[in-house]
């Protein structure tokens, strides 16, 4: 064999090595690969059948809490049920209760018309009895007792009226009612009309007056060397001067207004002309207080003359003119007497009293008040001394007295001055008091209130002139409120002092509360 020829048959079996090796290869490659095929399936199996299993339990779940929700609701819709049920059937009992009820009155009514019936029969045979008896007596006691007809009439008449006396006075309380009834709606009337009818301002006055300066250097004048000007001007005029550093003004202070206001006019005249020392003060002194003496003279004719009071003594005109420098509480003096004569004068009017007295004793009330401020005392007792010696009529006298219930009004005339007295000192915004006294009177009227049984709470309003009062319905019945507010008005009266009236209001409320569950 060459070598050619052997070269050939190892390449050969090279080749064929190699195809061999080749197909070994694949085939091991092929059996690997499938082997991990096979793996990877097994896995990707188990992962499914884990979440199928994940998925059912879910499924089971939902299924279950869906059935526990749908047996929750029949329970609950059960309970309405039977609470629907329970509350017809309350209904229908109570229902058939009323029935029973009105069917019950039915009879007890039919029962009451029945005794009526009988009774009204049986006191019809009484009274044909009565006749009898009394013509049987009558024939009787003629012929015992030998009195004559008359005589026998006089004594059975005699024991009628005594067994009447019970009836009669059923009667009278009756009537009295009645009559009070109409006089507080006829007094209603009378005073709506004499309000609605006179509609007059009110002026309220201060404590003190501001006097305007044309500059601060005035100031400086008015109080003078070593304050001699200032000195003179209190000591003279009355009154307190106050120099503060407010730019522009000086302020007068006193209680007595016709003081003050002369005191300002003063100062007015004597800043305007410039000469300020105490010769010249009291020179302008003198002479401003003239000039407003005749001045409250002027102004108290006046106002006789347009009320149509004519004639008047001068000192009684002078003291009306005065009363503008006068106030009560801070209402003006004069106003008030101007506006309680032209109420008392609607009043009496409306009563078929004398317009024309009551209007004169309604001005001159309070005229005591222009005195009281220089005299001092009673204003009650002054006016009633002035106007005695002036020969004012009776009725005026009464009418002084009476307003602050020295006495008893006399006559029409003098209970309508009373009356417009207390309406106008008693309207809201009319007077007005210290702070602390008003709080005061607040506090006590609410604490006499609470002070009684049953009483939850009480409040002042209106300015004090009502008190509601809350009362526990467990403890106080209807019957016992108009006690309740009797007694508490008595104690108020008796513990407080005030102007006009306050109205006492109980409330009483009763409350039931249930729970549906």
């Amino acid at each position: 064999m060459d070598l050619g020829s052997i070269r050939g048959e190892r390449m050969l079996e090279g080749i064929v090595f190699s195809f061999v090796s080749m197909a070994f290869g694949s085939f091991a490659g092929f059996m690997i690969a499938r082997r991990d095929a096979k793996g990877q399936f097994k896995h990707h199996e188990a992962e499914a059948k884990a979440k199928a299993n994940a998925i059912v339990y879910e499924a089971e779940k939902i299924l279950q809490e869906a059935k526990i929700s749908i047996k929750e609701k029949e329970v609950e819709l059960e309970k309405k049920m039977q609470k629907k049920i329970l509350g017809i059937e309350k209904q229908k009992t109570e229902l058939m209760l009323e029935t029973e009820a009105i069917r019950e009155k039915k009879r007890e009514l039919s029962h009451m018309i029945k005794n009526l019936n009988r009774k009204e029969q049986y006191l019809d045979k009484l009274e044909e009895k009565k006749r009898l008896q009394i013509s049987k007596s009558i024939s009787i006691l003629e012929n015992v007792a030998g009195m004559t007809n008359e005589e026998v009439k006089k004594s059975l008449f005699n024991q009628v009226e005594e067994q009447c006396q019970l009836e009669m006075a059923q009667i009278i309380r009756r009537y009295e009612k009645q009559a009070r009834h109409d006089a507080k709606r006829r007094a209603d009337y009378i005073i709506s009309q004499a309000v609605t009818r006179y509609a007059g301002e009110f002026a309220g006055e201060r404590l003190i007056n501001i006097v305007n300066l044309p500059s601060d250097d005035h100031k400086g004048r008015i109080i003078g060397k070593d304050g001699r000007n200032i000195k003179s001007l209190e000591h003279l005029l009355g009154v307190d001067i106050i120099i503060d550093e407010n730019p522009g003004v000086i302020i007068v202070s006193n209680f007595n207004l016709y003081r003050r206001a002369i005191a300002t006019k003063t100062i007015e005249i004597l800043v305007k002309d410039g000469r300020i020392h105490p010769g010249r003060i009291e020179e302008v002194y003198e002479k401003v207080q003239k000039e407003f003496e005749q001045k409250i003279l002027e102004e108290g004719e006046n106002i006789v003359v347009e009320l149509g009071l004519l004639p008047m003594s001068e000192e009684l005109m002078r003291l009306i003119g005065r009363m503008k420098y006068r106030a009560s509480y801070g209402q003006n003096a004069l106003a008030h007497t101007i506006e309680v004569a032209k109420l008392a004068s609607i009043m009496a009017a409306e009563m078929d009293g004398d317009p024309k007295l009551a209007l004169r004793a309604g001005l001159l009330h309070d005229i005591g008040k222009a005195l009281t401020q220089e005299v001092g005392g009673n204003h009650v007792d002054l006016g009633v001394e002035v106007c005695k010696r002036h020969n004012e009529h009776p009725t005026v006298i009464n009418a002084i007295y009476a307003h602050h219930g020295y006495r008893d009004p006399d006559s029409i005339e003098s209970a309508a001055v009373c009356a417009a007295d207390t309406i106008s000192a008693s309207r809201p915004g009319a007077r007005r008091e210290v702070l602390e006294s008003f709080v005061n009177r607040v506090k006590d009227i609410e604490d006499i209130a609470r002070e009684n049984i049953g009483v939850k709470e009480a409040y002042a309003i209106n300015a004090g002139r009502e008190i509601r009062v809350f009362v526990d319905a467990f403890k106080i019945s209807d019957e016992e409120m108009s006690v309740l507010s009797r007694d508490i008005a008595k104690e108020i009266e008796n513990r407080v002092k005030y102007p006009g009236e306050i109205k006492v209001t109980i409330i009483r409320e009763k409350r039931e509360i249930s729970y549906a569950k």
